[in-house]
């Protein structure tokens, strides 16, 4: 391997990860990690053509997996009257569970939450739109006033 992924380039990749495994049932998380990793990292791919995933990629796509459902519903908690999940596009929703997996499940320590925030937006900025990060990150500033009292 000659080069690793930094914490942003991992959240990227858990992203595209996830994205796909909502919609595609028979995809296992092995294939949607790998198949994201191929993206634009080839260089991550060594001589037997064997990909390696990085320990907190696994963390944050397996942690979303396993805790979606109480992801969801603190998202839903955090939404106002108007809003559903289902009205919520897919990417800013997986965008949501995985920060609020990082705040709620990951050491502050390792990954403090105002960062897990952080990070939330600017992949909305990225893979969304200014509106949705607005969005984005209102309803995160919600769920870590929440965290914090």
């Amino acid at each position: 391997m000659t080069k690793e992924l930094n914490r942003h380039e991992i959240r990227e990749k858990a992203l595209q990860s996830l994205f796909p495994l909502d919609f595609n049932l028979d995809l296992t998380k092995e294939d949607a990690i790998q198949n994201a990793l191929m993206l634009e990292q080839q260089e991550l791919v060594d001589e037997e053509q064997e990909n390696f995933v990085p320990t907190y990629l696994d963390l944050l796509v397996t942690g979303v997996i396993e805790k979606k459902a109480e992801l969801d519903a603190l998202i839903q908690q955090n939404l106002t009257k108007k809003w559903t999940l289902n009205r919520i596009a897919k990417t800013d929703l997986i965008i949501l569970r995985m920060a609020i997996f990082e705040m709620n499940y990951v050491n502050d320590e390792q990954v403090p939450n105002k960062v897990a925030v952080n990070e939330a937006v600017e992949l909305t900025k990225k893979f969304s739109d200014d509106a949705s990060s607005k969005f984005v990150n209102g309803v995160l500033s919600s769920v870590l006033k929440e965290i914090n009292e």
